[in-house]
């Protein structure tokens, strides 16, 4: 803004200064904004250019990648990218490795009726059950206890006078010695019962007599004396089994709402269905007995000790081998144990109502014994191959015996309508 005196002819002296004045004060005033907004206007410019250079850059950047690397690893690079949560160094995982982490969990997790079929085991699970002891294997035992030497007695087999034997062979055998009669009863005529009930998971027992004069014990008179033994003494000779260990109770069998029901076995892997197949045996075998040795014995003792259930099982065993559960020491079944149904009964009925899951060959023997009403012949016929040393199970016991075939029919009648 500049004018010449000379272009404007009609302008005074005073005038002009006047003008002259004016147009200093407007450069003063207008010429740092102007100078402000050249410099805002390079600015911005340079801010722009930077943006689109890194902008350009960080696309090429991801480009290469994408060209280069696996298809796998650069959709996971996009993923981690995209992800709106902060990327833990420990926990980065490829998009490959997540989705094959879950389909393995989906295959192990077992359907709702692979492992049960209503309320019994399913084939699965009955043709995973380990082998165990069978008849042939309680004859072979019978007769190798009554035609082989013993040739070493020890302490062990658990309490009072009970005694560990080796044979000739090397064949180990727990002996069984009691005062009274009625707990050698009880050991057999349990073992008598498994075998009619087809359980395999007591291990071959047979009934002998303690005679020094008898070839088998000849051999080891001194030590007969030294384990302080009557002679014309009945035992039981239990087969030996190496590698046990502790058996614990089942988690749903531990609570206080203890139950064993099919949903409670939908999502069990198939290694821990197997043993509660065999815990079912067991609850329906110790209520017949009323075995207050077992189960009920961690139940009894909660009174005082919270912590029982979380205890090992009493007398009972697992195979390091086989997963085979072994039930051990049943002298107080059917006899002493029926004798103190008044102080125990509740133990027993809290374990069996506690059941609704069963082995179908367990209940089938159950049914039959009901149907025939010939346990005690059964159980008399067992017996007399042992030869007349004990004797047979009192009238009594076989009564209660059979109601409790009864009750155990109830509860898988009950269980029937629950899950028909």
């Amino acid at each position: 803004m500049c004018l010449e005196k000379s272009t404007i002819t009609d302008m005074s002296d005073k005038e002009w200064r006047g003008y002259n004045k004016l147009e200093h004060i407007l450069k003063l005033t207008f010429s740092p904004i102007i100078h402000m907004e050249r410099i805002t206007i390079k600015r911005t410019l340079y801010l722009i250019t930077a943006i689109v250079a890194f902008a350009l850059g960080l696309s090429l950047g991801l480009a290469i990648p994408m060209y280069i690397m696996p298809v796998n690893i650069a959709k996971n690079v996009t993923t981690v990218i995209r992800s709106p949560r902060p990327v833990v160094a420990h926990r980065f995982e490829t998009v490959s490795f997540v989705t094959e982490s879950t389909t393995k969990s989906a295959q192990l997790r077992p359907k709702d009726s692979s492992h049960v079929d209503g309320i019994f085991w399913s084939e699965e699970i009955e043709s995973a059950l380990p082998t165990g002891y069978g008849e042939p294997e309680a004859e072979r035992w019978r007769r190798f206890v009554k035609n082989n030497p013993v040739v070493k007695i020890e302490e062990g087999c658990g309490r009072m006078q009970n005694r560990l034997l080796t044979y000739e062979d090397g064949t180990r055998a727990c002996c069984r010695y009691r005062q009274n009669t009625d707990q050698i009863q009880g050991e057999l005529f349990s073992f008598y019962l498994g075998r009619l009930l087809g359980l395999n998971n007591l291990a071959p027992s047979a009934l002998g007599v303690v005679h020094n004069r008898d070839p088998v014990w000849s051999k080891v008179r001194a030590q007969i004396s030294l384990a302080q033994w009557a002679e014309e003494r009945p035992v039981v000779l239990t087969k030996y089994i190496d590698h046990l260990q502790p058996a614990q109770i089942p988690k749903s069998l531990r609570s206080t709402s203890r139950k064993l029901h099919p949903q409670d076995v939908q999502h069990t892997d198939k290694e821990k269905s197997v043993e509660l197949a065999q815990w079912s045996d067991l609850i329906v075998f110790d209520y017949l007995t009323a075995n207050l040795d077992r189960i009920v014995n961690n139940l009894y003792n909660l009174q005082w000790n919270p912590g029982m259930m979380d205890a090992p099982a009493h007398n009972l065993a697992k195979s390091s081998k086989s997963s085979l559960l072994v039930f051990l020491d049943n002298e107080s079944g059917l006899l002493h144990g029926y004798r103190l149904l008044d102080k125990y009964e509740s133990y027993h009925s809290v374990l069996l109502n506690a059941l609704c899951v069963f082995r179908r060959s367990t209940i089938e023997a159950v049914e039959k014994l009901r149907s025939e009403q010939n346990l005690a012949t059964l159980l008399e016929a067992a017996l007399s191959a042992e030869g007349d040393l004990v004797p047979g199970l009192p009238e009594k016991s076989l009564k209660i015996l059979n109601d409790r075939l009864n009750r155990v029919h109830d509860q898988v009648e009950w269980c029937r309508k629950q899950y028909s």
